[in-house]
């Protein structure tokens, strides 16, 4: 599946601030590579079978960054951007049906190329709730750990930086980062042409949620793409 969609979001997890921008729309499952975007990373690499349903990976990822620029918040106190980057890390996937619900189970660890930028790990659960005629939807949610360097380089505030923005030093430990909960779906037009997108609600959690920065602690993502499947 090859395509392209429109996502909402906010500036960054914790902004007022919301944004619209152009996404790929991904999934390509070869033997052993792959490139997907439609488990919550845009990640590419390779994989392999260790059993019935049972897949080992590793993979490079997109990582997103923070532009000032989006945020009202961020821009009036001249907080400084995050670049965006990669990581790259290691995932093991379980296909398995429970009655007639296929349900996808996905354990990441990835850790940013630049090692300032630390390391984290998610998990997620996605499970088909409905498929009749051309359409289908599937729940998931996710829940996302960091260590303190990850959640430090987005909600950290140093006190050279307290400093030239007059915002308080803060520093952040690790631990749980976020959780999304979401609605996934898919509905067939043509032969081969596909509209997908999704819509999920995201919760900042801990030290990330009491940052100075962050505005609000919870927010929605929403997605429509087109994509053409073979």
């Amino acid at each position: 599946m090859v395509g392209a969609g429109v996502r909402s979001r906010p500036a960054y997890d914790g902004s007022d601030s919301r944004v619209v921008e152009a996404v790929p729309v991904l999934r390509y499952y070869g033997s052993p590579w792959f490139v997907r975007s439609t488990r919550g990373v845009l990640e590419a690499g390779a994989r392999m079978n260790l059993g019935p349903g049972l897949i080992l990976g590793a993979q490079v990822a997109h990582e997103q960054g923070r532009n000032s620029d989006d945020s009202d918040f961020l821009k009036s106190r001249n907080v400084a951007g995050v670049n965006p980057g990669a990581s790259l890390g290691a995932h093991l996937e379980l296909n398995q049906k429970f009655g007639p619900v296929p349900v996808n189970v996905i354990a990441r660890v990835r850790q940013h190329a630049d090692s300032d930028r630390g390391l984290q790990a998610d998990l997620r659960i996605t499970a088909g709730i409905f498929a009749k005629g051309p359409v289908a939807a599937g729940v998931f949610i996710q829940p996302t750990w960091a260590n303190s360097k990850s959640t430090s380089s987005f909600y950290g505030i140093t006190p050279r930086e307290a400093a030239a923005t007059g915002l308080p030093a803060y520093e952040p430990g690790g631990g749980m980062l976020t959780t999304n909960v979401g609605l996934i779906y898919s509905i067939d037009l043509v032969e081969h042409w596909v509209i997908v997108g999704n819509l999920e609600a995201r919760r900042v959690h801990g030290d990330a949620a009491r940052s100075p920065i962050t505005e609000r602690n919870s927010a929605y993502y929403a997605v429509v793409g087109l994509a053409y499947r073979w």
